[in-house]
């Protein structure tokens, strides 16, 4: 049952036993709950090396099953990317913004309603969404920008299994959209040595402060308890090796011309800390999700499809 269909089918059943629409309105759900399980289409990973990142992804989406086994006609898609700093996509401290228009793309050609996009931004939101060469391509490809820095957009949640963060204000695109892609960039980061999927979901909260108040690291291994993307592709083009997340110059970046896709969120950013040139049982968070069954770090375990573009 999708989401749409258990909305119409429980404002229904209210009706027939007296929990009519208000009190559904006032009743809390975990939506998640009620989510298909994610696919993980052929492989675990994909993993590419090339130097067109367009090109590598949609050889990636080729090889994984296409886009349509994620989004399906008719549905909503809110895409993640990194947008959190007013830069110029080459200093990459964002996600690329032209992976993310072939993203848009792509979910649009699957048969995608709407493609909305948003990050809560550390810099100016509106300053990120325009410098980082964000809103000019999303929009080009038909997807929407949404503002992710109002606290209006956002709603209380509760997190069951979380060890330090057990609630939190989550973005309503996150709570309402049929399908979320989440779209990292590789980099540095000083409080975590390294930011990816994992930790990108923290654009997606409100009360960011009380993740680093309250061991940042378990915090974003709880998280992952609530909603976990139904598709990772992580940017690890242009990556930043030093003074991230923001960076102070293109002389912090290493070119490593890689391209990763997967549904198993721990799995990929495994994969990405290896090719930062890191042990991922070393970076704390990801230790934390494997003690927590969120996914495993081994990735001998898992069927990787390698390409070279």
């Amino acid at each position: 049952m999708d989401r749409r269909n258990f909305l119409k089918n429980g404002i229904m059943f209210g009706a027939a036993t007296g929990f009519g629409a208000a009190g559904l309105a006032n009743a809390t759900f975990d939506m998640t709950s009620f989510r298909q399980q994610s696919l993980k289409g052929n492989y675990d990973l994909v993993a590419v090396r090339g130097e067109d990142v367009v090109a590598m992804f949609e050889k990636a989406m080729q090889e994984m099953g296409g886009m349509s086994l994620w989004v399906k006609p008719g549905q909503t898609v809110v895409v993640k990317p990194n947008i959190g700093w007013d830069v110029t996509p080459e200093r990459a401290a964002n996600t690329s913004p032209e992976l993310v228009a072939a993203i848009v793309k792509q979910c649009f050609e699957a048969g995608a309603e709407k493609v909305n996009v948003f990050d809560h931004t550390c810099d100016n939101w509106e300053r990120c969404y325009t410098n980082s060469g964000m809103k000019k391509a999303v929009e080009d490809a038909g997807g929407r920008m949404i503002p992710g820095n109002f606290e209006q957009n956002y709603r209380a949640i509760t997190i069951p299994g979380a060890v330090k963060l057990k609630e939190a204000k989550v973005h309503e695109q996150i709570i309402d959209s049929d399908v979320f892609i989440n779209v990292p960039v590789l980099k540095h980061h000083g409080s975590t040595s390294l930011t990816i999927a994992m930790k990108n979901l923290m654009g997606v909260v409100y009360d960011r402060r009380f993740w680093h108040r309250n061991d940042l690291h378990q915090c974003i291994a709880d998280f992952c308890l609530y909603r976990k993307p139904d598709l990772n592709i992580v940017d690890a083009m242009l990556v930043m090796t030093q003074n991230g997340p923001k960076g102070t110059s293109t002389a912090d970046l290493v070119k490593k011309n890689s391209l990763l896709v997967s549904s198993d969120i721990v799995a990929v950013d495994a994969a990405s800390a290896m090719i930062f040139g890191s042990k991922p049982k070393e970076i704390a968070y990801l230790a934390n999700a494997e003690k927590m069954n969120i996914g495993t770090l081994d990735l001998s375990q898992m069927n990787i499809k390698r390409l070279y573009l």
